[in-house]
């Protein structure tokens, strides 16, 4: 058998070729214009990077699959993406660990603020579900914000506790706290949802929906009072008095096989008013898959011990069955978050600094933002592939860039039987815009 040699080309070659397209789109927004009127933190040398390409690029490179700061360099070494993007030169991922350590709250409050209200401002939407989550980021540092809390993944290793906003209509983020990992859950949550609401000007919220991490009545009088009046569905967790008047039901309604429904009122001893609660139980027998928890305080009772229960405190009028299944729909926010995190890195994308942390992952969200938006209006497909997936469907593609008089050409090695559907997509992003996400 004979060996293969190899030999070299002269042409700059670039494995993402399908960036062309994203950026196309991007163009179309206006969002470097954005960027402009924005109060970005300048550089303090003349041989700073301009900020502007700081956040593109930062962009780009996630999008690209860097979920570390070190994985920055996948762009800087293609001279094919400096090409398209007209840089003169690429910054080592240092440089980004620099420039976001000029952030700090009021900073990112302007910058991202600014975009986020840009971004949902342009959006022909309104009255729509928002979701508001907690996680986990687990820390392996002295990471400043980086303390010991609840962390079921791995306990009593230090962590960080942030919070998210998800327009679930839209599969977008609408904010984006950092919080230190012994925060708990509801911390902060009046000032995170009156943040989040600045952000969408006159839009509305038709309904919101929490874990039981925020079943606070704090919480509750603060969405029913006038000039909120926010409807809601809150998960409620299993307190042992909620346990006895779930065993204390009598009536339940079926809705399928080992699926039952009932409400009831409840007022817990400190709160100022009862609030409906709407429960659901599934037969194990039946639905050995059903979530929910048992009644522990009941476990010796083996009819009651032989399902599982959910319940729900909820301001709508709707019948109990449809206040479930709205509530159902909050699992795509767990969704959202494990995307953000496997395909974005927003676990594992953290400096030193806490700030510097933040306006990083704050970035991150604004890049994901634009990705579900090519999603939606540009891919427009049934199945919505996650980033991984397109990264390697759609934006891995060999091209290299040839130029002709006053123009750019990007020359892409793609089968035939797929160049009709990438042809489509850069005539969509050529004539994007914002109206066509109604």
């Amino acid at each position: 058998m004979q060996f293969m040699e190899i030999e070299f080309v002269d042409k700059e070659i670039t494995a993402w070729g399908g960036l062309a397209i994203l950026k196309k789109m991007l163009d179309s927004t206006g969002f470097e214009q954005v960027l402009d009127s924005l109060p970005l933190p300048v550089q303090g040398s003349n041989r700073g990077y301009p900020p502007k390409q700081l956040i593109v690029q930062f962009m780009t490179s996630v999008w690209c699959g860097a979920n570390r700061y070190a994985h920055l360099d996948v762009t800087r070494f293609d001279r094919s993406i400096q090409k398209l993007y007209c840089w003169s030169s690429m910054p080592e991922h240092k440089a980004f660990q620099r420039y976001f350590e000029k952030f700090d709250i009021p900073v990112s409050y302007a910058v991202f603020g600014g975009l986020y209200r840009w971004f949902f401002g342009n959006l022909k939407f309104d009255n729509f579900t928002l979701d508001i989550d907690s996680s986990i980021l687990t820390r392996y540092g002295d990471q400043e914000g980086a303390k010991k809390g609840y962390n079921k993944f791995k306990p009593g290793r230090k962590s960080q506790h942030p919070i998210i906003a998800f327009v679930s209509d839209v599969e977008m983020v609408a904010n984006f706290w950092l919080r230190s990992g012994d925060a708990h859950t509801a911390n902060n949550f009046q000032a995170f949802l009156k943040e989040t609401l600045s952000f969408f000007g006159t839009k509305k919220i038709g309904l919101l929906r929490l874990d039981s991490g925020f079943f606070d009545q704090k919480i509750f009088i603060y969405l029913e009072q006038e000039g909120v009046c926010i409807d809601y569905i809150v998960a409620v967790p299993m307190y042992v008095t909620i346990q006895r008047r779930i065993a204390s039901q009598k009536t339940w309604l079926r809705l399928d096989n080992g699926i039952e429904i009932s409400e009831f009122e409840y007022q817990a001893q400190d709160w100022t008013k009862s609030r409906r609660m709407i429960v659901v139980l599934q037969k194990v027998e039946q639905r050995p898959k059903a979530v929910g928890k048992q009644l522990t305080l009941f476990e010796d009772d083996f009819e009651i011990n032989g399902f599982r229960y959910t319940c729900y405190t909820t301001t709508l009028k709707l019948g109990a069955a449809e206040v479930w299944r709205l509530y159902r729909g909050r699992a795509n926010c767990e969704n959202r978050i494990k995307e953000l995190k496997y395909d974005y890195g927003l676990d594992k994308m953290n400096q030193k600094g806490f700030d510097g942390t933040e306006a990083s992952l704050m970035l991150m969200t604004i890049a994901y933002n634009f990705m579900s938006l090519f999603k939606q209006v540009i891919i427009n497909e049934k199945v919505r592939n996650r980033l991984s997936t397109l990264r390697y469907k759609m934006l891995a593609i060999p091209a290299y860039i040839e130029e002709c008089g006053d123009k750019l050409i990007l020359k892409m090695a793609l089968q035939m039987n797929r160049r009709a559907w990438i042809r489509k997509l850069w005539d969509k992003s050529n004539s994007f815009a914002f109206e066509d996400s109604s």
